[in-house]
């Protein structure tokens, strides 16, 4: 890190104009402390949605309210007003206190609002009013967040910005009927065991439902890299008029945007529902690691755009059975179509948030400003951070 902070040093000191502000991520808050040295306004994004936020913020007067580990806790965990955490939604670093991970987390939940001049979230106002009014107007957050939170969401990477040929999924999907094909996902590192890629196979078979399915050899495999050796004996052939399986990149993006495609079965990484909800496509939540389970809880009580299993996946392999009623369910019930029609409603208003004059057009408007204030002349930032503003 101090190499990072020389060079980082050495970078802005050789500007002829000196940026306006910094923004970091969450894992490079230690680079605001350069910032504070050229005078410069210190930013933090944050790439996922609010309510995870307030949990991290929350999180060193959790760690003194609390005793032992959250996992054990059998109440729900209070954020003042927001919706309650329940202990088996928590993210990774809260699930031992005892693990190095935790003391990031909490230092961090101490920084983000302490070192900063304001927080970004990719989020928009009308997602979710009641997280973000509580953060800027209950008492106990005024005591915690003193510094604006700014919504600038949805930020996404949208379809047809990859570049490259089309690919020849696009060329399948043309030839089905209109929202038939279940996209199933689970982004660049979620990984299902041996036995839930069986019984994945099982039920989409059983579902009798189109599909795209992007899937990796399992985490616990013992037999090679060929995921064929892990699918049911036949799987490929008995579906190959229905579904494909890749084992290899698949264009997320456009296949969300097509419109065959009528459900997201995803691991519910904050990038992957922005890019479902955005497409008004509803979805089966099926979380696996980070803030996953808080962003299901969101999308399946609050928001009302997705379904999930009974049973955590990461506590218990879903059965065939179950896993064909969940994608019955959300593409030929009409629980599913009223999900999809959530979605849309959702798709519109973030729409609307970004366009002029919407929520998060105009609280990027008074980041510019600020920065402008700060200079005098320049509306530049500086991006010291894995995911930023464009």
């Amino acid at each position: 890190m101090l190499a990072a902070r020389s060079s980082l040093l050495s970078a802005i000191s050789a500007m002829e104009n000196k940026p306006a502000a910094m923004i970091v991520d969450l894992f490079g808050t230690a680079a605001l402390t350069v910032a504070e040295e050229f005078h410069i306004l210190k930013y933090v994004t944050l790439v996922s949605c609010a309510w995870p936020l307030t949990l991290l913020l929350y999180a060193p007067i959790l760690d003194k309210q609390i005793q032992g580990e959250y996992l054990d806790h059998k109440e729900l965990l209070k954020i003042p007003g927001c919706k309650p955490v329940r202990p088996e939604d928590v993210a990774k670093p809260m699930m031992n206190r005892k693990d190095h991970e935790y003391e990031s987390f909490i230092r961090l939940g101490l920084e983000i609002p302490s070192m900063s001049d304001g927080i970004l979230i990719n989020t928009w106002e009308d997602l979710e009013p009641t997280c973000l009014k509580a953060m800027r107007e209950h008492p106990e957050w005024k005591q915690i967040v003193k510094v604006p939170v700014y919504t600038v969401g949805p930020m996404v990477r949208l379809a047809g910005q990859s570049g490259g040929p089309r690919s020849e999924l696009l060329d399948w999907l043309d030839k089905q009927p209109n929202e038939s094909v279940l996209y199933i996902a689970f982004g660049s590192g979620g990984v299902l065991s041996a036995q839930q890629i069986t019984e994945m196979a099982w039920g989409l078979e059983l579902s009798a439902q189109r599909f795209i399915w992007v899937v990796h050899p399992p985490k616990d495999g013992n037999k090679g890299n060929d995921i064929s050796e892990y699918l049911p004996e036949g799987f490929v052939a008995r579906t190959h008029d229905k579904g494909l399986v890749v084992t290899t990149w698949a264009p997320q993006s456009e296949i969300l945007a097509h419109s065959s495609v009528g459900g997201f079965l995803s691991h519910c990484g904050w990038n992957s529902t922005l890019e479902s909800i955005l497409n008004g496509v509803p979805m089966i939540a099926w979380p696996l690691y980070a803030e996953q389970k808080m962003v299901a809880t969101l999308l399946v009580e609050e928001l009302k755009v997705a379904i999930r299993p009974k049973v955590l996946p990461t506590k218990a392999v879903a059965g065939r059975e179950e896993i064909e009623m969940l994608v019955r369910k959300i593409m030929e019930h009409k629980e599913g179509d009223a999900m999809r029609a959530t979605a849309k409603e959702l798709k519109k208003s973030g729409e609307t948030a970004l366009s002029k004059g919407g929520s998060s057009f105009n609280m990027l408007a008074e980041l510019a400003k600020q920065c402008k204030i700060n200079t005098n002349a320049s509306t530049s930032c500086l991006s010291a951070c894995s995911c930023c503003l464009p």
